[in-house]
């Protein structure tokens, strides 16, 4: 879906400059440093509007959060959200996640979060999809030795090939839900999409890997 413009992004990302980052690849290795502690840091690649990272923040508080969003359409919601719940251990930055190594140092992240992210169901896009093997090495570099992939999606066809992905990489399956609202889980945080797919009768899949 097309976003509207937002003439008024720049200044105010500008504005929330302690909130939105720019020129993140400076932060490399140093992300402890700009949250000022070193509770463990954990990613999200495609924040959306900012919910799941900001019911995050507020749920787990000793929990460093790094949300990657490309869109300044869209990131702007996100900021707003964030400062309007006043979490203090969230960042977000405004550019293409395509090569994360240049945000993050090996070892540095603790949890990479990859909700409803666009399936590309084409074969011909398959190099896009970021659960594809080049996007599996990068995570690998920036993840801890304990650190895991969370996976979660409507897109059944996206699923099954992450599934796969995952197990061609020698990674190791933690978990494998196939209908992850059937479950209840209370702790798990909702996305803008995930309240909306399951609103429309759409299963929710969620899987946890790691290498």
């Amino acid at each position: 879906m097309r976003q509207r413009h937002k003439p008024w992004a720049d200044d105010y990302l500008k504005e929330k400059d302690h909130i939105v980052l720019e020129n993140p690849t400076i932060h490399k290795g140093k992300w402890k440093e700009v949250f000022g502690n070193d509770n463990p840091v954990h990613v999200e690649i495609g924040s959306g509007k900012g919910q799941f990272i900001t019911g995050m923040a507020q749920q787990y508080p000793d929990v460093n959060f790094i949300g990657i969003e490309v869109a300044k359409s869209i990131i702007v919601s996100a900021v707003q959200k964030v400062d309007a719940a006043e979490v203090n251990n969230v960042r977000l930055l405004n550019v293409d996640a395509n090569d994360i190594r240049t945000l993050f140092a090996e070892n540095e992240i603790g949890e990479i979060y990859l909700n409803f992210s666009d399936p590309w169901p084409k074969n011909r896009h398959e190099k896009r999809r970021l659960t594809f093997k080049h996007f599996l090495e990068q995570y690998q570099d920036i993840l801890s030795d304990k650190g895991q992939i969370v996976l979660k999606t409507d897109n059944r066809g996206l699923f099954e090939y992450s599934l796969v992905s995952f197990s061609e990489y020698g990674m190791k399956l933690k978990e494998v839900n196939l209908d992850l609202h059937a479950i209840e889980d209370a702790a798990n945080v909702k996305t803008e999409y995930e309240e909306k797919f399951a609103s429309l009768g759409h299963v929710i899949y969620r899987c946890k890997a790691t290498f």
